[in-house]
């Protein structure tokens, strides 16, 4: 079968060690007998030991390339080629409704808006795992007070369990991309409520680290003022002193519900 080629602008480094596909297939055995889906499926060679697994299988892909030669490769699995972008997928409808695990080497340009497409359906995907560029591994990961830790970080880990399972380097790709990869597990938490208002949640951790060399005084003034605070005195002055990578998530939901509440 003629290869297909690796196009840049859809992101695309095509995995060719077997012995890594194979380990980033069992990254799903976590979560037992769900059906899979995987995105960004590109010349299959995470698809075949998917396919292994005896599960329900749905894959994912953009590329019209790789589209005609994953139903060339996997006939048995034509009904599950789905050819759509992953981003405006209606994730309620890919099993009928049921819960499933979503992985992937996923395409390096767009692997953040993965995940928060991910978390759009948080309640049907308990669990979520996959390859990605080093440096989202370790912002989704972190931990508060540390560089990475931030706004990926909070908004993923507010609803999901992260596992930083180990590093890829470089040679196994074709082309080889100019940094390093990694594979890591998202578990859904037992978080069914965050305890303030979501929307407002977003807002303020996405202002907070907005400027995050910044303390919160002065990084929160913005969205206070579109709120119609001018006064931020009824924000704990320890909290005011501290910048954002420094909160944690039950910290960055106490502040959501104090400013929630001052706007109100």
């Amino acid at each position: 079968m003629r290869a297909v080629r690796p196009k840049k602008f859809l992101g695309q480094h095509f995995l060719k060690d077997l012995s890594v596909a194979r380990r980033i297939a069992d990254t799903v055995d976590a979560c037992p007998s769900l059906p899979i889906l995987e995105v960004g499926a590109g010349t299959g060679v995470l698809t075949q030991f998917l396919i292994e697994k005896g599960r329900e299988l749905r894959v994912v892909e953009i590329d019209y390339e790789s589209v005609a030669y994953l139903l060339r490769a996997f006939p048995s699995l034509e009904d599950g080629i789905l050819e759509d972008d992953f981003l405006s997928m209606r994730l309620d409808r890919t099993f009928g409704g049921r819960p499933f695990v979503v992985t992937g080497n996923y395409p390096y340009n767009i692997s953040t808006q993965i995940f928060f497409h991910v978390l759009e359906y948080r309640q049907l995907v308990p669990c979520c795992t996959g390859m990605v560029q080093r440096e989202v591994a370790l912002r989704l990961s972190a931990k508060p007070s540390t560089k990475a830790y931030g706004i990926l970080t909070v908004l993923v880990g507010a609803w999901y369990d992260v596992e930083y399972l180990f590093t890829v380097d470089e040679g196994v790709f074709d082309p080889p991309p100019r940094v390093k990869s990694a594979v890591i597990r998202m578990t859904r938490n037992t978080v069914e409520e965050l305890g303030c208002d979501e929307t407002l949640f977003r807002t303020v951790v996405k202002t907070a680290f907005n400027q995050r060399r910044k303390t919160l005084r002065n990084a929160l003034k913005p969205l206070l003022a579109s709120l119609g605070i001018t006064d931020c005195s009824f924000l704990p002055e320890e909290t005011l002193l501290k910048r954002a990578e420094q909160l944690s998530i039950p910290q960055f939901v106490e502040l959501t519900n104090l400013i929630y509440e001052a706007s109100n």
